[in-house]
């Protein structure tokens, strides 16, 4: 059976690999990305699927009510994977306005057009909404506690985690009130191709070239779980195929790592890739700055649930995912140079506080 996708953010990191994902394996699916195209968003990322008979970009915002409801009847649509979101942490920091207009009220915009839209198709069994959240929304966790589970109270710490903890509560109370077929996923760190450049990984790869400082929060020990994006990709695969609605999947790279750890891995990498880096070795250029504001201390989510209920894996370790993804940022120097936009310089001063 052929299905007619709406892929909400899908010219950001983790949509556009999803796209990338479901074309290669579904290739007669119809798609339509909605992006509204702001500092993260890169139609660079589609650029393959241009003049594809089976595919539609579409600019815009998922506030824009009338513009979701216009796309969903167009395409005649029967499954949403929403990924648009604002979703950097220190952004959310320094600008929390935008992250609860674009995470709760985008939300709830998307949720309204489709619940209007699958009640007057009548109500099809087969239609899904999947909402692709984050692990932030469970708070933090000590060094020795368990780790989070999909019945773990919420306990957001950060303006982003509080939006889309909110976002995560509209979703669920739709599927309980209106019975509409939702399913949430929470997700812990994505690492991988396409990733925009202010993100750590990417950051630090970039750094290292131009021999610029690696800013590591705090005492740097701060602990994530890294989750390689096809890993994530082919997790979202099975959810939409075979997961419950209503339900809520934990999916988690089983990589803890320190961050401190996580830049000596790259700056190890960096070494090896490149005889002639500006400073060498590279881990020399790692400066510790002041911790962000609220830093959780650890995430780590339990993903015993969709591996029993649905038979998902991870099966990239972080070694292997670190080394394919510090490649892919060397041999694709073309797809993130013009990414280093002034307005990238202004939040890197601002955020870290350098002058380096």
């Amino acid at each position: 059976m052929t299905r007619r996708l709406l892929v909400t953010g899908g010219a950001g990191f983790i949509g556009s690999n999803f796209v990338r994902h479901w074309r290669d394996n579904y290739p007669h699916d119809y798609m339509v990305v909605l992006d509204a195209l702001t500092y993260a968003g890169n139609c660079e990322n589609l650029a393959y699927l241009e003049g594809e008979e089976n595919f539609r970009f579409v600019r815009g915002d998922i506030k824009d009510a009338a513009l979701v409801k216009r796309v969903l009847e167009t395409h005649n649509i029967d499954v949403i994977a929403h990924f648009a979101a604002e979703s950097h942490v220190d952004r959310s920091i320094l600008g929390p306005r935008t992250f609860v207009e674009t995470n709760v009220l985008g939300t709830f915009t998307l949720l309204e057009e489709f619940r209007y839209y699958w009640e007057t198709q009548g109500k099809p069994v087969n239609y899904r909404f999947l909402h692709i959240s984050t692990d932030e929304v469970y708070g933090s966790l000590t060094s020795d506690a368990p780790r989070f589970e999909e019945t773990t109270p919420y306990a957001p710490n950060s303006p982003y985690a509080a939006s889309k903890a909110g976002s995560d509560h509209l979703v669920r109370a739709y599927n309980h009130t209106y019975q509409l077929p939702t399913i949430i996923t929470n997700c812990s760190n994505n690492y991988g191709p396409y990733q925009f450049p202010e993100k750590l990984i990417p950051l630090t790869c970039i750094n290292i070239l131009m021999g610029k400082s690696l800013p590591v929060y705090g005492d740097g020990k701060n602990v994530r779980d890294w989750l390689y994006v096809g890993d994530h990709c082919r997790a979202l695969d099975i959810v939409i195929n075979y997961g419950e609605p209503g339900e809520t999947y934990n999916i988690g790279g089983n990589n803890e790592v320190e961050n401190i750890n996580l830049v000596r891995m790259i700056c190890q990498l960096m070494d090896e890739f490149i005889p002639e880096l500006p400073v060498k070795p590279a881990g020399q250029l790692i400066t510790f700055v002041k911790d962000r504001p609220g830093h959780d201390r650890r995430y780590a989510v339990k993903t015993s649930k969709i591996r029993k209920q649905l038979g998902w894996t991870p099966t990239m370790t972080i070694t292997q995912g670190l080394r394919l993804t510090v490649q892919w940022y060397l041999n694709n120097r073309e797809w993130w140079e013009p990414l280093l936009s002034q307005e990238y310089q202004s939040y890197y001063q601002r955020n870290y506080k350098t002058d380096n």
